[in-house]
């Protein structure tokens, strides 16, 4: 009997586009597919639960043998417009930040710009659901994801981390790699890739799939100028900077 590969992916407007060919088949008669968010994503291969996740790559350190499984990941040359530092008041007001408690890497590069970017100190909150009410007054909080993208209208002052990250190392970012944990078969991801690629050349049919009440943001614009998927050599040097900083 073949095996059916485990895929984790993260449960964004983010990733439909990489989802698309994987849940047509036949490639999706090759799999079993698992949606969450990124941090739970992370956690089951960490577990071994899952053979392939679109995990935080802020995790990847944590694995034995991490591999990176396809030229396709969730990354941006710039403006990211789902990752941002939201506030009421503007960044020199700032005293305490809620970190998103659904991914790690946003964590890990909010505090490494605190840090060596906008060189500030702040007290860093742990979130819980339902912080994004308790973003007021001198206290911000990092928002990422779908609820990033509703947010957009709701505050003042929006510190973009995809545009901060580029200001402060002139590399693009990777938010979220397809990474392995142990070796898999050459056939099986080149088969992984062309479902990968599957949505980015048919981007209508992915936002025609979309119900109109989660398009709170142009998706063109989302997919095409702020998501940007393909795993560039700037990327990997964007990734290898963001390890790096990480130790």
């Amino acid at each position: 009997m073949n095996k059916k590969w485990r895929i984790g992916a993260v449960s964004y407007l983010n990733t439909r586009p990489l989802l698309l060919g994987m849940e047509q088949s036949p490639f999706k008669d090759r799999i079993e597919l698992m949606k969450s968010y990124p941090a739970q994503i992370a956690q089951a291969l960490l577990d071994d639960t899952i053979d392939i996740g679109l995990i935080p790559v802020a995790i990847m350190p944590l694995l034995k043998n991490p591999q990176l499984v396809s030229n396709y990941v969730i990354g941006t040359e710039g403006e990211v417009a789902s990752v941002a530092l939201f506030s009421q008041v503007p960044m020199d007001q700032i005293e305490n930040v809620y970190l998103d408690y659904q991914s790690r890497t946003s964590v890990a590069l909010a505090k490494i710009l605190f840090k060596k970017h906008w060189k500030k100190e702040v007290e860093f909150l742990t979130a819980t659901e339902g912080y994004i009410d308790q973003i007021k007054g001198s206290t911000a909080g990092i928002i990422i994801g779908d609820r990033a993208l509703v947010s957009l209208s709701r505050f003042e002052h929006i510190y973009d981390l995809g545009s901060a990250w580029k200001e402060y190392s002139g590399l693009p970012f990777v938010f979220a790699a397809w990474v392995a944990n142990k070796p898999i078969p050459s056939e099986f991801m080149e088969a992984f890739d062309v479902a990968n690629e599957y949505g980015l050349k048919h981007l209508d049919e992915v936002i025609a799939l979309i119900p109109a009440s989660e398009q709170v943001y142009d998706l063109h614009k989302y997919y095409t100028k702020n998501i940007s998927y393909e795993l560039t050599p700037e990327k990997r040097e964007g990734l290898g900077r963001f390890l790096e900083a990480l130790k």
